[in-house]
């Protein structure tokens, strides 16, 4: 196999704090590299660094080689699109918001590849319905759940047939089906190109084999074959690793009965559009219960919660909550930190703008930070400026912060390696528990659902046809 990439000796720091160290790696035709490790190890930063798109405040050193050849940050800047591609871990960052789902996926190959536009516009169709949405060509990023809008991003960024593919967390927010498709598909991709995937998903890893490099806190810790390093693991990080995926953990379900009415949802439909996504919907929730929501992608999961928070118009249909709780403990935690939170704000001015309105124990906010994992020093920077799982922790934080009586928490551990995820998770159902939250709790792991839930509800279960699940 030939070698398409390599990089020798990479150090990334940002004034004395080291982000990368001494990181090496090798990227042959045909064979997938993984990246494996936790939330702010470096893993996208390494990432970035190949497509030459650091931020200008960090300082690195290091050789990159494409094809054998020494190329500097200006010169993969020009491989941009047509020789290397690179899928975001944030689409709704990168997906234009006004423009047609299918017309983004056709400018790629018309304007990069100079194909006409009706070819152009024949192959969008082929991808999205490659990719289960062959119904989104018309639609925008916006009437898309977040497991569509990762796939629309999928197939937007490799539209041009890049002979190297970067792929940052490209099964987040997948149910296991669309999850284990989309690997499939970028697998065969690697069998005439190159392909680094960087996942925290153990079974991602597995399914792609090829080569796996375990970063922790930006130095490499182990490096080989995938299935060799996952089955016999040397260091125990690795271990700790492949231990906390969800079917690994105890059952969490409560022995003890709930008597306190918060909700009750009846006989209730949705629809986004013209699209019926559910109907005929009933349950209840009591306080300190825990019930998870699963379906396939699209379904309307997002928008139960949308709705049982009143953001969203019932079709039919009826929901009573405990008129004696005040809105504000009503919250949700949302599937994309980034588009609910705002840009130009640092965290901590954020969290402190919180704390002053509603007047909350600030002495709660180190050990709640501990208890996430969460680094002081996030506070610094803007929303754009530290990890997707450090947004996906701040965002737990300012929920727990506020002490809610229900909590709607969507696909909230889905930007966290599976370390803190677990122990995310596990905080989480213990607070609902500990203070008569009612949590519903939406993932697409059924595994993760089964094992912490009272009760489980499959919003697919309820679809008028099966056509209308996406």
């Amino acid at each position: 196999m030939s070698t398409l990439l390599r990089v020798n000796h990479l150090t990334i720091q940002f004034e004395e704090r080291i982000l990368l160290d001494d990181v090496s790696l090798t990227l042959k035709k045909g064979e997938p590299l993984v990246i494996l490790g936790q939330t702010g190890s470096g893993k996208s930063l390494l990432l970035k660094w190949i497509m030459a798109s650091i931020d200008v405040k960090l300082q690195s050193r290091g050789e990159c080689l494409i094809e054998e050849q020494l190329l500097d940050a200006s010169q993969r800047r020009l491989l941009w699109g047509r020789e290397m591609a690179m899928l975001a871990q944030e689409p709704m960052m990168t997906l234009d918001p006004l423009m047609k789902s299918g017309e983004q996926i056709a400018e790629v190959p018309r304007f990069v590849l100079g194909i006409k536009a009706k070819l152009a516009r024949l192959k969008a169709r082929q991808e999205l319905t490659r990719y289960g949405l062959a119904n989104a060509y018309s639609k925008r990023v916006g009437e898309l759940s977040g497991g569509m809008a990762q796939r629309l991003a999928i197939c937007v960024s490799t539209a041009a047939n890049a002979s190297i593919i970067l792929a940052d967390e490209p099964t987040k927010g997948l149910d296991v089906k669309r999850r284990d498709d989309v690997v499939d598909m970028l697998k065969s991709k690697a069998e005439q190109s190159g392909l680094i995937v960087v996942t925290h998903d153990v079974e991602v890893a597995e399914r792609l084999g090829g080569q796996i490099l375990v970063l922790h806190y930006g130095k490499t810790i182990e490096q080989g074959d995938v299935h060799q390093v996952l089955k016999h693991p040397q260091q125990a990080y690795t271990q700790s690793l492949i231990a906390a995926a969800p079917k690994h953990w105890s059952n969490q379900r409560a022995e003890v009965s709930h008597s306190t009415p918060i909700l009750k949802v009846n006989n209730v439909a949705i629809e986004r559009g013209s699209q019926r996504l559910f109907e005929q919907l009933s349950f209840s929730l009591n306080s300190g219960e825990i019930v998870g929501i699963v379906g396939d992608s699209g379904c309307g999961k997002s928008s139960l919660g949308d709705a049982i928070l009143g953001h969203l118009k019932l079709t039919s249909g009826h929901i009573w909550r405990a008129p004696s709780i005040s809105k504000t403990k009503w919250l949700k935690l949302y599937q994309d930190p980034f588009s609910s939170l705002a840009k130009h704000l640092t965290l901590g001015k954020m969290l402190d703008d919180l704390v002053t309105l509603h007047g909350l124990d600030t002495s709660r906010v180190k050990p709640l930070m501990d208890k996430l994992s969460l680094r002081q020093a996030v506070l610094n920077g803007t929303s754009s400026e530290v990890s997707g799982g450090e947004l996906q922790r701040f965002s737990i934080l300012r929920a727990l912060m506020m002490e809610p009586t229900l909590l709607f928490a969507d696909e909230p551990t889905s930007r966290l390696d599976p370390i803190i995820a677990k122990e995310v998770t596990l905080q989480l159902a213990e607070l609902a528990r500990e203070q008569g939250c009612g949590l519903l709790i939406v993932s697409h792991d059924p595994d993760l659902i089964e094992k912490i839930s009272d009760r489980v509800i499959n919003i697919s279960d309820y679809a008028p046809t099966p056509s209308a699940v996406s």
